[in-house]
């Protein structure tokens, strides 16, 4: 997986992970939980979001509490990426660790709300496909969209056991 396709679902600055994941809904299922991403500052995002859809962002996206909740509403609701100025560092790992791409895009601010994006994350390009425009950033490395492509961390890890690539056991003294 390399390139998506989506629509664009744009947000300001500082959006806090916990507008992303309400702490009320922490007993809940994740669906529960994802049913309710962003609603304080978009109701209709949750309901609305499409596999494969490009959130766009300003700066500090993900501030507020290290969530792991916040990255796993948007896994769950299969955001295609994530395409800010800048992350919480946090927000920005659980991100990429629960499978989704995230990517640094200066620009952020030339998107419009329901534009066609495409992203191609491990080339780094970004093409805006309402108003013809294309950018560059700096790309995922491969091994990385590898771990993203198989739905994070844990099942990347799950994968690299079952080949034998990596031991299980006790850490050497």
């Amino acid at each position: 997986m390399s390139a998506v396709t989506g629509k664009a679902w744009v947000f300001g600055d500082e959006v806090n992970s916990d507008v992303m994941a309400p702490g009320i809904y922490f007993k809940e299922s994740m669906e529960v939980m994802a049913s309710h991403c962003l609603e304080a500052i978009d109701p209709d995002f949750a309901p609305n979001v499409k596999p494969g859809d490009i959130v766009v962002a300003g700066r500090a996206f993900g501030v507020g509490s290290a969530r792991e909740q916040a990255a796993l509403s948007f896994a769950h609701m299969k955001v295609g990426a994530i395409l800010a100025k800048s992350y919480a560092r946090i927000f920005y790992r659980n991100m990429l660790n629960f499978g989704v791409p995230a990517l640094i895009f200066p620009e952020a601010d030339e998107i419009n709300a329901k534009d066609e994006i495409t992203v191609d994350a491990i080339a780094g390009t970004i093409e805006n496909k309402t108003t013809g425009k294309n950018y560059s950033v700096s790309p995922i490395p491969e091994h990385l969209m590898e771990m993203i492509s198989l739905g994070g961390l844990m099942p990347y890890l799950k994968k690299k056991i079952d080949a034998g690539e990596l031991k299980t056991g006790a850490m050497p003294t």
